[in-house]
């Protein structure tokens, strides 16, 4: 499908086809070049702005997907005044300018677009949907409900029986809207859906961790030998079981060496890991376990009865119950089908709404309490792509592909 957008969009579509379509109707048309030749037969759309997926004028053509069809059309679109190439993400960027999605979406847009699992993609297409903002909006109309009540006391400031503090029902509105975003700051965040889960092995050399991360990756990433120290470095494999985002981590064994080996290396950037880890599946005595780690008894083909799960990297034992745990412990971490994931920005953001709300709670001054509401409202707008986030916008569309 080609795309084409913007003031010349008629014109593009009546140099192909003769004569406009009817609008917001597929019509089948012979696609001639400016020379008569023919260049395709396809499906066109006509659809006149504002009421496109960019705001502007736009054109569809539905091709046949052959190299030289396509390559032909875009030749013939180049050769017409006043059309170029589309950059990256530049329709979507269109869209976002002319007030059709806020900067939420677009960022729900670009994780669509990245998504490799299931779950990746229902988040993202509830981003993309609009909730965020709708969540906004509904926080912009109490904070500006408060602000109203606020300038009009203001403005009756020099009656004598006025009170200059906030009112009673004004204060407990801050205060269970700083809860409820306090609420969303708690939340799982986005990052660790679309980063994945972080699982961690750790134990002691030759517990059996680079076996059992090769078993549940189901191929081999990781160096297995009876050798102590094997491996010296961490090794991260990005999978996906049961559609949820992981990131297994195996990591040198851990012992007491001398500083400065490249195994002890190895091992502080083991501790490291586990430190981090969201998930970390212990292979070695439980007393020794992390705290709230999964304790594994690796080698059960061999006889060993060491508390915790039974598995066996060689024969499967035990490894379909252990992806299970791991699937169960991971979900509770991520957040729920249909939740809006909120990523580092907008946690940034929202940091410092909660805490212009805070002030404007603790505050005796109603014009402290005023810039304090005013401020929280321009940092939602902040969020949303309605104002300050010019410096971003370049990076953020620049992810896109050419055809969005």
């Amino acid at each position: 499908m080609v795309r084409i957008s913007g003031l010349n969009a008629g014109m593009a579509l009546t140099s192909l086809c003769g004569t406009l379509p009817k609008s917001r109707r597929a019509t089948f048309r012979m696609l001639r070049s400016q020379n008569g030749d023919v260049l395709d037969e396809a499906l066109v759309l006509w659809l006149p702005g504002p009421a496109t997926a960019t705001g502007e004028d736009l054109a569809e053509l539905h091709l046949h997907g052959g190299r030289a069809v396509v390559a032909g059309i875009l030749a013939e679109l180049e050769g017409l005044d006043g059309l170029r190439l589309a950059g990256a993400g530049e329709f979507t960027r269109r869209a976002f300018e002319n007030g059709r999605i806020d900067l939420a979406q677009a960022e729900g847009l670009a994780d669509l677009l990245a998504a490799e699992t299931d779950s990746q993609r229902r988040s993202a297409l509830t981003l993309t949907g609009g909730a965020l903002g709708k969540v906004v909006e509904q926080w912009q109309r109490q904070i500006l409900q408060i602000s109203a009540g606020v300038e009009a006391a203001l403005d009756l400031s020099d009656e004598a029986d006025v009170d200059e503090r906030l009112d009673q029902h004004a204060h407990e509105g801050l205060i269970a809207l700083g809860d409820e975003i306090a609420a969303r700051l708690a939340s799982p965040p986005a990052e660790r859906l679309r980063d994945g889960v972080m699982v961690v092995l750790g134990g002691p050399p030759n517990a059996g961790k680079s076996s059992l991360v090769n078993a549940l990756a189901e191929r081999d990433v990781a160096i297995v030998a009876a050798d102590a120290g094997t491996t010296r470095d961490r090794i991260e494999v990005p999978v996906a079981i049961d559609g949820v985002p992981l990131v297994l981590t195996d990591t040198a064994g851990l012992r007491s060496l001398e500083p400065g080996s490249v195994e002890a290396i190895g091992i502080g950037l083991a501790e490291d890991a586990l430190a981090r880890a969201d998930i970390v599946i212990w292979l070695g005595d439980q007393n020794e376990a992390p705290r709230g780690a999964l304790v594994v008894a690796a080698k059960a083909d061999l006889g060993v009865t060491n508390p915790g799960l039974a598995v066996s990297a060689k024969t499967g034992q035990g490894i379909a119950a252990l992806k299970q745990e791991i699937v169960t412990r991971a979900r509770a971490l991520l957040p729920k089908a249909g939740e809006v994931a909120i990523n580092r920005r907008h946690r940034a953001i929202l940091a410092v709404v909660k805490g212009e709300l805070a002030d404007a709670g603790v505050s005796q001054d109603l014009l402290i309490i005023a810039e304090h509401l005013r401020a929280a409202r321009a940092e939602l707008d902040r969020l949303t792509g309605r104002a300050g986030v010019e410096n971003m916008l370049d990076a953020l569309f620049g992810t896109f592909c050419v055809g969005k």
